[in-house]
C-alpha cells in the first residue's frame, strides 16, 4: 500500500466526530418541524422519534469533504507539490504525514481526473436524500418515488460510475448501472426495519469496499468508504439498541444510494490482484440486504401483493418469530454480512 493509512484514518475519523456532533442538532431541528415517525401498529416506538439519521450522515460526509478540498488546495502554500522520484514512492508515503507532497498530489490529481464523476455522485447523494426527505414529510406515492429514485441512478451512470462487467457496450453499462443503483437502494430501505440494522450493515459494507480499495491503491475509493464507514459508525449509538433518533426514508435512501456507488467505483480486477471472481464481490459484501430484499419481494408476488408494501416477512421479523430478540437479530444479521463480506478473501 503506497498512498499512507493516515489519510484513511483522517477520513474515518472526521466523519465519525462530525455524525456524532450533528445528530443531536438534527434531531431538534426535526422535532420543531414535525419530522418525526409517529407510533403506529407496526411500530414498537411509543413517543414520536426524530428522522435525523439521513441529514446528519449526509453532514458527515460533506464537511470533511469541504475542509479537505480547503486543506488541498488553500492550505499547501508550497504551491503544486514535486512529486518524487518513482523508485522512493512507497518510502516517501510510508515516512511523511497525511498532508506531505507526494499525499496532497495523488488527492489533486485523482480529484481533477475523477471531478466530474465525484460532482455526480455528491449531487446524487443529496438527490436521494431530498427524495427520501419529501417521502419522510409527505409519503410520496411509489411511483413517484421510484421517478426520484430512477432520475438520481441515470445520474450516476450518465457521470461516468458504471458497471461494466467487462462488457463494451454502452447501453449495457447503462442499463445494468441504472439497475444496480435502484436495487441496492431499495434493498436498504427495505431492510431498515429494526433499530440499527441498516445503518449497522451498510457500516460493515462500507469497511469491506474500504478495505479492497486500499488494498489496491484505489485512494479516493477508499477515502469515500472510509468517510462513509465513519459516518455510519457515528450514527448508530443513536440508533442502537435503543433508538433516539431514526434513519427515515431519507437515510435508508441516501445509505442505499452510498452503497450501490461503493460497489461500483473500486476496480475488483486489478493487476496486482487478478481476482477470478470479481463480479462476486459486491454481491458478497451486500449479501443480506439483497437476499432479504429477494426473498421478500418473491414472497410477496406468490400472495398477490404489491412489492413495495411493508409486511413483516424479512429476515430480521422471522428471526423475532424464531423467539429471539430484537437486538439479538440485528446483532446476527450484522454477523452473517460480516461473515459473508469476509469471503471476498476467497474471491
Amino acid at each position: 500500500m503506497i498512498f499512507p493509512f493516515s489519510v484513511y484514518l483522517a477520513a474515518f475519523v472526521s466523519a465519525t466526530a462530525t455524525v456524532a456532533v450533528a445528530v443531536p442538532l438534527w434531531r431538534k431541528w426535526c422535532v420543531r418541524n414535525g419530522l418525526v415517525d409517529e407510533p403506529g401498529p407496526r411500530k414498537i416506538h411509543e413517543q414520536p422519534v426524530a428522522l435525523a439519521g439521513g441529514l446528519a450522515v449526509m453532514t458527515g460526509l460533506l464537511l470533511p469533504t469541504a475542509i479537505a478540498f480547503v486543506l488541498l488546495w488553500w492550505g499547501n502554500a508550497g504551491g503544486e507539490p514535486r512529486v518524487p522520484p518513482v523508485p522512493s514512492l512507497k518510502a516517501h508515503a510510508a515516512l511523511h504525514p497525511p498532508l506531505d507532497p507526494y499525499s496532497v498530489y495523488l488527492l489533486r490529481y485523482g480529484l481533477n481526473r475523477r471531478s466530474t464523476e465525484l460532482g455526480c455522485i455528491f449531487l446524487g447523494a443529496l438527490g436521494m436524500l431530498l427524495v427520501g426527505w419529501w417521502d419522510d414529510k409527505r409519503e410520496l406515492r411509489p411511483a413517484a418515488k421510484f421517478a426520484g429514485q430512477l432520475f438520481v441512478a441515470t445520474l450516476v451512470a450518465l457521470g461516468g460510475a458504471r458497471v461494466t462487467l467487462f462488457v463494451h457496450n454502452l447501453l449495457f453499462q447503462y442499463t445494468i448501472t441504472i439497475l444496480w443503483v435502484l436495487t441496492v437502494i431499495n434493498a436498504f430501505n427495505f431492510v431498515d426495519n429494526m433499530n440499527g440494522l441498516c445503518a449497522g450493515l451498510a457500516a460493515i459494507g462500507a469497511w469491506y469496499f474500504a478495505l479492497v480499495a486500499a488494498a489496491d491503491d484505489q485512494y479516493l475509493v477508499a477515502s469515500i468508504a472510509f468517510m462513509t464507514f465513519g459516518a455510519l459508525l457515528g450514527f448508530l449509538p443513536y440508533n442502537f439498541p435503543k433508538a433516539r433518533v431514526f434513519l427515515g426514508d431519507s437515510g435508508s435512501h441516501l445509505v442505499g444510494y452510498l452503497l450501490a456507488v461503493l460497489a461500483i467505483l473500486p476496480h475488483f480486477y486489478t493487476t496486482r490482484h487478478p481476482r477470478p471472481l470479481a463480479v462476486l464481490i459486491p454481491l458478497l459484501v451486500l449479501a443480506v440486504p439483497l437476499v432479504d430484499l429477494v426473498q421478500v419481494v418473491i414472497l410477496r408476488w406468490r400472495i398477490g401483493q404489491p412489492f413495495y408494501q411493508g409486511d413483516t416477512n424479512h429476515l430480521s421479523h422471522r428471526l423475532v418469530r424464531l423467539g429471539w430478540s430484537r437486538s439479538r437479530a440485528v446483532v446476527v444479521l450484522w454477523l452473517a454480512a460480516a461473515g459473508a463480506g469476509a469471503l471476498v478473501c476467497l474471491c
